[in-house]
């Protein structure tokens, strides 16, 4: 069964049951499906349906940071109600220990060396975490390997050799001790 029929039977259920929450999201999340296929002008395959329901969720947990500033908890309840809905039919979502070892691996792949590698990094690394982890939590640990590598290069270039000191910052463009204005 695909997930788009799998979609289609819970829906079926959900009014069956006279379940108005679980009815209402799972046809906003059809919906979405339906307007996704006719822009690419073909059915979806099941992950490209993922990332739909995805962007559903991401658009949730917006909706929930909104109505929590503004002290709509009942709507922000209600979102968090659909989120759990939606989560039934997303992937397994990546585990802390098991993202970092993805983002090593994209680094590792790419030969990434610097924060200027970031981009080229996460188009590795998006396709294997899509729905199945916060694209702003992949970025910032992508960013924070990066810098430590960029961080460990750069101590390892511009270690001073044994009895050599470190030249001052604050040296004239002549060579002379002052300030370089």
């Amino acid at each position: 069964m695909t997930l788009a029929q799998r979609l289609q039977a819970e829906l079926t259920s959900a009014i069956r049951s006279q379940d108005e929450l679980r009815r209402d999201t799972l046809r906003m999340a059809v919906a979405a499906a339906y307007n996704a296929e006719k822009t690419a002008r073909r059915p979806l395959r099941d992950d490209e349906l993922v990332g739909v329901l995805a962007r559903e969720v991401k658009t949730r947990r917006e909706s929930i940071d909104a109505y929590r500033k503004a002290g709509r908890d009942d709507l922000a309840a209600r979102e968090e109600r659909e989120v759990a809905v939606l989560t039934e039919f997303l992937p397994r979502p990546l585990e802390e220990d098991e993202l970092r070892d993805l983002v090593r691996e994209a680094i590792e792949e790419v030969g990434a060396r610097s924060a200027r590698d970031l981009g080229r990094v996460m188009s590795v690394l998006s396709p294997r975490t899509k729905g199945r982890a916060d694209g702003r939590q992949v970025s910032a640990l992508v960013a924070q390997d990066l810098a430590r590598l960029d961080l460990a290069d750069h101590e390892a270039t511009h270690e001073a050799s044994p009895g050599e000191t470190a030249p001052s910052a604050t040296r004239a463009p002549d060579g002379t001790p002052g300030a370089s204005r």
